[in-house]
């Protein structure tokens, strides 16, 4: 089976995305995959090389470097939902976490582990093949196994630069840009860990003389000083991060540039395949706008999908910006600006 209705959500990151997975979950025509390329990040899974079932299912099962180095230290954000599960097989200290169990499998079901045994089970067993037929046939398998949906909606944060990338991969796939106002996602990216590592491994890898913190080695840590060095290792501790002072207009300078570069990148999709989402107007107007994503990723808008996702919605959360002193909002309000100016052109 290929799905002919197939979406991907994009953004920046802390822009109502997780919120956004959770909805759209509740309905029974949608499989909900959640935060997949963030689970998986490797080049390859979108390239065009093609990969045996085995291989593929290597991506999925080994685990994250990055997220299950996160599980050992303690620094275990929301997202990260296998944890919470009551039994769990694996652990980071021990077998480590595979990659899709992370965040994807315990947004679709409560026994994560009986899904993965499932999945490897019949994945080692496919043919080789362009990576993206083997998406297809893990849409279609995971949709038969949890009531056949009609449609796929995969959302990850801080995707929009990956863009391009879905696009050669999946050139029938639909796009959703959710977005928020730039002060509010830079005060919500200060309060998160993952995000506060950006500025973090940013400054590590220009301390290092490296072009981009992908190129960070552990043997990078010997030209580190005492308060950054540990995070090349194994072990730290997460008060490394969390205490660190960090400029709040560096979230805001950070968010301008995401968004920026990524409003870019979502221009050459074909208007027919794109929509906007504001995460405002959603809280504010929360019916008309899911008939209009329902519409548009093609399922119905049915009465208790609305009445179920209109109660999940926290209309409270907008405004964070707003309450801070007033020095830090003006340099916050600067560094947003450039990415504020293109969100309102591109709208």
């Amino acid at each position: 089976m290929v799905y002919q209705k197939l979406t991907f959500v994009v953004g920046t990151g802390r822009c109502g995305s997780t919120a956004l997975s959770q909805i759209i979950n509740i309905h029974p025509d949608v499989l909900s995959v959640n935060e997949l390329f963030a689970s998986i990040p490797d080049a390859e899974v979108l390239d065009e090389a093609p990969l045996s079932g085995s291989d593929f299912w290597g991506f999925l099962s080994r685990p994250n470097v990055v997220t299950n180095s996160m599980i050992k230290n303690g620094a275990i954000p929301p997202e990260f939902l296998y944890h919470r599960m009551p039994k769990r097989r694996f652990d980071a200290e021990t077998t480590g976490v595979p990659a899709v169990s992370v965040m994807v499998l315990p947004h679709l079901t409560d026994d994560p582990d009986a899904l993965f045994d499932e999945l490897a089970a019949e994945v080692t067993t496919w043919p080789t093949r362009p990576p993206a037929d083997h998406w297809r046939a893990l849409f279609a398998t995971l949709g038969a196994r949890l009531g056949n949906p009609g449609a796929v909606v995969e959302r990850t944060g801080l995707s929009i630069g990956r863009v391009p990338d879905m696009r050669r991969a999946f050139p029938e796939a639909r796009f959703v840009h959710l977005y928020r106002q730039g002060p509010d996602c830079a005060v919500s990216m200060s309060r998160h860990f993952s995000f506060r590592m950006i500025p973090m491994l940013w400054e590590m890898a220009d301390r290092c003389g490296l072009e981009s913190p992908s190129q960070l080695t552990p043997e990078h840590a010997a030209q580190l000083p005492p308060d950054l060095a540990p995070l090349l290792s194994d072990r730290y501790d997460p008060a490394l991060v969390w205490e660190r002072p960090i400029p709040i207009d560096t979230f805001g300078t950070l968010w301008s540039e995401t968004i920026v570069d990524g409003l870019r990148k979502l221009d050459r999709v074909p208007a027919e395949q794109r929509t906007a989402l504001s995460y405002e107007t959603l809280l504010e107007e929360p019916e008309k706008e899911l008939i209009r994503l329902a519409e548009f990723i093609g399922v119905e808008p049915r009465r208790d999908w609305l009445d179920a996702s209109i109660a999940h919605l926290d209309g409270g959360r907008p405004g964070a910006a707003s309450k801070l002193a007033g020095d830090e909002l003006t340099t916050l309000l600067e560094s947003c600006s450039p990415g504020m100016r293109a969100l309102a052109a591109h709208q």
